[in-house]
């Protein structure tokens, strides 16, 4: 049985315990560039003890965006500022890595406390791409359709930018195919209406993630893991649902997807959802067991207990963590302690560690 510290080997590289820094948007950017920002919000978290920490979804191109003030890697001059954050967690002993994103039709919308719904062309807003000319809900912009080029220009741009994240040193690359984001508008025949090899069977709806798959692997090297991010269901009648999730893990895995990060929802403004508390470990549990892929569990996670009983019972093999870690970013340490299980500790911080903590070494 898994323990929230037990180290987990992914191919070649071993995350230290099973808890995960979710990737959680910070509106923070200008032109896609982090800054200090995101230098503190993701080395705080370092410091706290997670044993793999994301970045937030990270624009693949600059319409790829869900507001303008999105993080991007669609440029060579993203990667200075990011190399700096990696080499700050590894210095903290944690594996970084990076969420690939493209927002489709959620793109060029207000960040939270900026409004809500689409800017305004005149306000520095755009045009978004989709699958099929069919908007989010009536406040947000009317997407274009991709032409069959221009979707192999987005499998393009995400391999480029798969390569600038390993430039700046990332260990882990994972792919946002969740919450109602570009692939997965592909994915679900309520957002997609093509008639072509992209649109209708589950073959062709699940085509553009098995290419972005295939092309991103063929630029890391084999030794590093790559995950990637799913909504397991539409949350309504019609949509992408769990059974489709799990063929989809069963496709992706030989393709050399790692881990399976179970989400959902996002994609229908009308979603019936079920929540509680870690209510969508479910899916996780069954894709895991389905599928014979890894796979990660998120949704409203919160304590120490819900970590350890989602291990303990093989529902999932690392947890990711949100909210929470807004809250804390130290919980790791804190739940360590609480549990008397050992963690590695900052050397500047070993005079308030339990008795005998290791002092944390660099990856």
């Amino acid at each position: 049985m898994a323990q929230l510290f037990d180290p987990l080997t992914i191919r070649s590289i071993t995350i230290p315990n099973r808890i995960v820094v979710s990737p959680m948007c910070e509106y923070s950017s200008e032109d896609g560039f982090a800054n200090d920002w995101h230098l503190v919000h993701l080395g705080s978290r370092a410091v706290g003890g997670a044993g793999l920490i994301f970045t937030e979804a990270t624009a693949v191109t600059p319409e790829g965006r869900i507001s303008p003030e999105d993080l991007g890697i669609w440029k060579d001059a993203h990667i200075e500022f990011l190399s700096r954050i990696v080499r700050f967690l590894k210095s903290q002993g944690t594996v970084p890595g990076m969420q690939l994103a493209h927002a489709g039709r959620k793109g060029s919308t207000h960040r939270p406390w900026g409004g809500y719904g689409a800017i305004p062309i005149k306000d520095g807003g755009w045009v978004p791409v989709a699958p099929s000319a069919i908007a989010y809900s009536k406040n947000y912009p009317m997407p274009r359709a991709l032409t069959k080029d221009e979707i192999s220009g987005v499998v393009d741009a995400f391999a480029q930018a798969a390569s600038r994240a390993l430039e700046a040193g990332f260990r882990v690359l994972e792919i946002h195919a969740a919450h109602g984001y570009l692939i997965h508008e592909f994915f679900s025949s309520l957002s997609n209406r093509r008639t072509d090899e992209y649109g209708g069977s589950f073959e062709n709806r699940t085509r553009l993630a098995r290419e972005i798959v295939s092309a991103i692997r063929k630029r890391m090297p084999e030794q590093l893991p790559l995950f990637i991010r799913i909504s397991a269901t539409d949350w309504k009648e019609g949509g992408w649902d769990v059974d489709q999730s799990v063929e989809l893990a069963k496709q992706l895995a030989p393709l050399g997807v790692d881990l399976v990060d179970c989400s959902s929802a996002g994609l229908a403004e009308d979603q019936k959802i079920v929540a509680g508390p870690a209510f969508q470990v479910p899916f996780s549990e069954r894709i895991r067991r389905e599928a014979g892929v890894k796979t990660g569990a998120v949704g409203l996670i919160e304590t120490k207990e819900q970590v350890a009983e989602i291990l303990a019972n093989n529902k999932a093999d690392l947890v990711f963590m949100a909210r929470e870690f807004l809250r804390d970013a130290y919980w790791p340490l804190h739940a360590a302690r609480e549990l008397k299980q050992p963690i590695s500790w900052p050397a500047q911080y070993l005079r308030a560690a339990p008795p005998d903590s290791p002092a944390r070494k660099p990856l």
